[in-house]
């Protein structure tokens, strides 16, 4: 433990060498146990780059109250947990979108009339929100940027955009949960 101390203490003034070696000791292994859990070796690698870059980009500002090996593991875990949701998400609409193109059935205008409505509800509800949760919630669902991106383009933790993120999606759903009764 006290070794990780003195590696993490000079990752965080800038010791490349020291990175590289946290890097080289787990890069192997966190893309197995991504891989393990997605099983898509490409995309699990892409997950712990991504978190590699993050943690030397975020290096002094790192809150690391457990072991290196530890906190890699826990933040890869999240990330791919956060990753299948969206995958998840994507794949339901992807169904939709397909059954309803093969029943053959085509919205008339009292469904477009809706669904415009709906639209415009989750435009003025989103125009409501504070500033900051707004931009998460459109940086997160209209760009697709992960929450650790979205962490660091604001400097703000991912605590932070998670506990956003809450906020703004138990919003619309209160205002939808209205429009629908």
């Amino acid at each position: 433990m006290l070794n990780e101390l003195f590696i993490l203490s000079k990752i965080k003034e800038g010791d490349i060498k020291a990175f590289e070696e946290v890097f080289h000791r787990y890069y192997s292994p966190l893309c197995w146990y991504a891989a393990g859990i997605i099983g898509q070796m490409e995309v699990a690698e892409e997950i712990v780059e991504e978190l590699f870059y993050v943690f030397w980009r975020e290096r002094e500002n790192l809150q690391i109250f457990c072991s290196v090996k530890s906190y890699l593991y826990g933040a890869v875990r999240n990330e791919v947990l956060q990753y299948c949701e969206h995958r998840e998400v994507r794949n339901r609409y992807r169904e939709a979108m397909q059954a309803s193109g093969e029943s053959g059935i085509s919205s008339g205008p009292e469904e477009q009339m809706e669904y415009k409505e709906l639209e415009e509800l989750i435009n003025r509800t989103l125009e409501k929100l504070p500033e900051r949760r707004r931009c998460i919630f459109k940086m997160h669902r209209m760009e697709g940027k992960k929450y650790a991106e979205i962490a660091s383009l604001l400097t703000v933790s991912v605590k932070t955009v998670e506990a956003e993120m809450t906020k703004a999606l138990k919003t619309l759903r209160k205002e939808v949960e209205k429009y629908i009764e």
